[in-house]
Parts: C-alpha cells; sequence; structure tokens
C-alpha cells in the first residue's frame, strides 16, 4: 500500500514563498511518475507541476518560473517550492504518484494541503 502525505501548506501574502512536502511510503517512488495538482473552490483539478523518474519536468503554463519540482529518492519526498505567489495560487494542493503495472495506470494521492494567498 502506498501513502502519500503532504506538508508545508499555509497562509502566505502575495508575492511570499512557500514550500510544499510530500513523503512517499511504498517501494513505487523510484518508478513513479510523481506531481502536485490544485484544487481550487468551485474548479476543477489541475496539474501544477510533474517530474519523472528520470528528471523530466512538466509545468502549467501559470507556474512556469515561479515553481520549482524536486524529487529526493533517498527520502522518498517530492517537493514543490513556490515562489511569487499570486492570490489566484490559492487552492488545496494534492500530491501525486503514477506509474505503470501489469499494462494499467496505477495511481495514487495525498489527503491535500491548503495553501491560501492573501494579504
Amino acid at each position: 500500500q502506498v501513502q502519500l502525505v503532504e506538508s508545508g501548506g499555509g497562509l502566505v501574502q502575495p508575492g511570499g514563498s512557500l514550500r510544499l512536502s510530500c513523503a512517499a511510503s511504498g517501494t513505487i517512488f523510484r518508478i513513479a511518475a510523481m506531481g502536485w495538482y490544485r484544487q481550487a473552490p468551485g474548479k476543477q483539478r489541475e496539474l501544477v507541476a510533474t517530474l519523472t523518474p528520470g528528471g523530466s519536468t512538466n509545468y502549467a503554463d501559470s507556474v512556469k518560473g515561479r515553481f520549482t519540482i524536486s524529487r529526493d529518492n533517498a527520502k522518498n519526498t517530492v517537493s514543490l517550492q513556490m515562489n511569487s505567489l499570486k492570490p489566484e495560487d490559492t487552492a488545496v494542493y494534492y500530491c501525486n504518484a503514477d506509474y505503470i503495472r501489469g499494462g494499467n495506470r496505477v495511481e495514487y494521492w495525498g489527503q491535500g494541503t491548503q495553501v491560501t494567498v492573501s494579504s
């Protein structure tokens, strides 16, 4: 069983920074693409950033140049450094692990952590 536990959310002023972390239990960390998604009130969940085991990254256009995703394979963690935060970044942020097992796509989600950007 894989568990993803996020931490690091909170309240920050516009222009500020936060760092989210996701600790993954289980043995899939090294083979899974790890990612961060977010869901704002009344909106669908959307991709923020993903990072493959090989190091390829993908970012939403809205966060490019401000957010950086990274992973530490020794600690089974994936982090999201968020700089120059804007009120529109306010959302619940979810950690995601995504891999192929037996030809089928398997996904795991964390419980989410709230990020609020407000003055």
